[in-house]
Formats: structure tokens, sequence, C-alpha cells
């Protein structure tokens, strides 16, 4: 069996917002693997371990700093990577077509997306990776078992959770609450540097980019610096609930 297993890259979670030239600038910052699609790496490793043949391959679609999240999830465990580069801007029909391209070049049988990426904050990227492969997908996964060439588990859905059976090949999304994905750890970090990692350029796939950015802004708060006296609790939550109403109005 042959694992494709999406990554993506987002800005870490304590790292500033900074803006040039009206767009989200990046070049100073620091970038990990996205947390959805960690979960990914991590179903993908573990159905490794249960069946011995099979392959872990990691794609990621971005700027050359993706390879850092790369070779993140090669440091995890997978076989080898796929690095799909561009500089310009890709939303997720872009990227899906292209990852189903790879998906048939290489063979796989099932597909792993995160359900939401962070930098997009969409849940497109596994529909269309399904919409173009032309294979069934299961979104939401929190719980899955592979019994031959069937998947069987348990997903999200509008009314709470419900159970799945689906044979391969397939295209699942992730989410928290599916696993615990491992740490790196040195020796495989090590490992991972003779670990192949393969460039390719987004041209070759001819994706069709509809989408583009009009302006990008930072959200700011004006802070109000109401200081409440507190010798008298009584008089403070009066005080407090005559700010909260009349003037931050956040409540009836």
């Amino acid at each position: 069996m042959r694992i494709l297993t999406f990554v993506s890259q987002t800005l870490d979670a304590e790292e500033p917002v900074r803006l040039r030239d009206g767009a989200v600038d990046l070049s100073s910052s620091k970038l990990v693997i996205d947390t959805m699609d960690e979960y990914g790496v991590e179903e993908a490793l573990r159905l490794r371990e249960a069946c011995a043949e099979t392959e872990v391959i990691a794609v990621g679609v971005g700027a050359t700093t993706m390879q850092d999240a790369l070779r993140t999830a090669l440091a995890m465990g997978a076989d080898r990577a796929i690095h799909v580069l561009t500089e310009a801007p890709v939303d997720p029909v872009a990227v899906g077509s292209i990852v189903a391209e790879i998906a048939k070049e290489e063979k796989v049988d099932l597909i792993f997306a995160g359900g939401q990426q962070s930098s997009w904050d969409s849940q497109a990227l596994g529909s269309v990776i399904a919409e173009k492969i032309g294979w069934p997908q299961v979104t939401w996964v929190s719980k899955l078992q592979l019994n031959g060439s069937t998947l069987t588990g348990v997903h999200d859905v509008d009314a709470g959770t419900e159970t799945f059976e689906v044979n391969l090949p397939a295209v699942l999304t992730t989410q928290q609450g599916l696993n615990e994905p491992r740490y790196p750890t040195l020796p495989n970090i090590i490992k991972s540097r003779k670990k192949e990692l393969r460039s390719e350029l987004a041209e070759r796939f001819k994706p069709s980019v509809k989408t583009r950015t009009a302006f990008a802004s930072l959200q700011s708060k004006e802070r109000l610096h109401r200081i409440i006296d507190g010798k008298d609790p009584g008089a403070a939550a009066g005080q407090l609930v005559e700010f909260l109403r009349n003037e931050a109005k956040v409540i009836a």
C-alpha cells in the first residue's frame, strides 16, 4: 500500500503577524507544520506500522520554506517527500488539483489531508482532491482502522458522529482526537537528512488559480483602560455591569 499525506505550513502560534506592502510578510517568521496535517502524517505512520508493506509519502505545495515542514514529516517517519515549488499564492482548488495529479503518478491507495488548513481557514482541500481524482472521501475522521482494503472508523457529522466503511482508494480528512502526533527524535531527525525530498515546479501541473489577495489588514482593538476600585465588591460589580452594557455593549 502507498499513502500520500498532505503537509502544509503555517505561522507558529507564538509568532506575531506582520504586514508589508499590503500583504502578510512571513520572511522573518517561524513557520511550522500545520497541526491538522500532523494528524494525517501520524495516522499514515500508524497504518504503516500495522502493515509492513506500506510507503508513506509527504507532499507539500508552496515556497522554498515548505521544505522545513516536509523535513519534519520525514523526521516523524515518512519514507520520502515531494515539494511542489511555487512562490505565487495558491488556493485549495489549485493545490487539490496538484495533489490529485501526484497521487495518480505515484499510484497511491490512500490520501490524508487536514480537515481545515490554517492558512486558508478552509475545509475544501479534501473535497477538491476527491473530486479531481474521482475517489470517495470521508471528512473529519476521529477513529480509523484498516481491514485488508477496507477502512472503518468514526467521523463527525452535523448531528454528532457516525461510523463509516469505505473501500480503498479513498481520501480522508483528519482532525484533533484521531491520534497524538509523535515528536521527531534526534536519531530520526538525522536519518531524515538522507531521505529523498524531490522538488517539482508547480507549472508542470498547470494549476488554475482563481483567487487573488485584494488587501490584508491586522485587526486592532482600542482599550478603554477602565479601572474598577475593588474595595467595595458590590459597587465594583455594578460598575462592571454598567461598562459591559453601556460602553462595551456585550450584554443587554
